[in-house]
């Protein structure tokens, strides 16, 4: 597992981290890669609300309510955090959660 150092743009409102050899923004990328693992925020990482909800989808939960909150909540974790925790380990770069 590496860890990926947060790139603040406060001008633009941005936030991206170096992924497979180039920027990435880590609301668009980040939080919807099976490589995201969590949230580094102080000295604890925080895993990723999204697989937890993607977890309860395919359980039989609400799809659409547990995936907004989990976007929101993963939003806040980004705003209070530092880095992101990845296990692309082999550098293949953004993979999609949802994609089997």
């Amino acid at each position: 597992m590496k860890t990926l150092e947060f790139h603040r743009d406060d001008a633009k409102d941005r936030v991206t981290v170096a992924c497979a050899d180039r920027e990435v923004s880590i609301y668009s990328h980040c939080s919807y890669c099976r490589h995201c693992a969590g949230v580094r925020v102080g000295r604890r990482t925080i895993p990723t609300p999204q697989r937890q909800a993607l977890s309860g989808v395919r359980q039989g939960g609400s799809p659409d309510e547990n995936l907004m909150n989990a976007a929101l909540m993963f939003n806040t974790l980004v705003r209070d955090g530092t880095a992101i925790e990845c296990e692309d380990d082999k550098g293949e770069g953004f993979s999609s959660m949802y994609r089997r």
